[in-house]
């Protein structure tokens, strides 16, 4: 009933087999989604191992203070450092 399929990582980028085995338990399970990472990312994603994310910089609009943002800032909307935008959240 279940064969073989080829499919590509998410993460890297390579190919990787998603068995029939692997498929058979997926059902059993009642996962409706195929894996989206292979073996290797899985794991080190479970292990905690992620990429660092790449952070922009960019100038608080409230103080003026430089600071680094995990987003390409817009020009549309104001960007605050980390003091400035909890005394906003608040």
């Amino acid at each position: 009933m279940f064969e073989d399929k080829v499919l590509v990582c998410k993460d890297c980028g390579r190919e990787f087999t998603f068995t029939a085995g692997e498929q058979e338990f997926y059902a059993e399970k009642g996962f409706q989604n195929e894996p989206t990472r292979c073996r290797e990312c899985r794991r080190s994603r479970k292990n905690g191992e992620r990429k660092p994310r790449e952070m922009f910089d960019a100038v608080c609009a409230e103080c003026g203070k430089p600071t680094k943002v995990p987003f390409e800032p817009k020009t549309d909307k104001p960007i605050y450092c980390s003091e400035c935008f909890e005394a906003h959240r608040r």
